[in-house]
């Protein structure tokens, strides 16, 4: 399914290490690995357009994996 959410880089120390996405509703989405380094600062701010994937696991199971597809960063802290 294919999603445009806007929200907060996260940085989460579980299992090796993981990157989330908190919307600005509250959903917590976690960043398939191999996303755009420019994307993966926390505290950062952005739109991001991207697939949910239901195929993928992952160890922190943390909420939907989604795979960015394209990004706009809003601000940054």
């Amino acid at each position: 399914m294919s999603i445009t959410v806007t929200g907060t880089i996260e940085r989460r120390d579980i299992g090796t290490g993981t990157w989330a996405l908190l919307t600005d509703e509250g959903v917590t989405y976690e960043i398939l690995k191999g996303a755009d380094k420019n994307l993966l600062k926390a505290g950062q701010k952005a739109k991001v357009k991207g697939q949910v994937r239901e195929d993928v696991m992952t160890i922190a199971m943390i909420g939907p994996v989604l795979e960015v597809k394209s990004f706009e960063v809003i601000s940054s802290d």
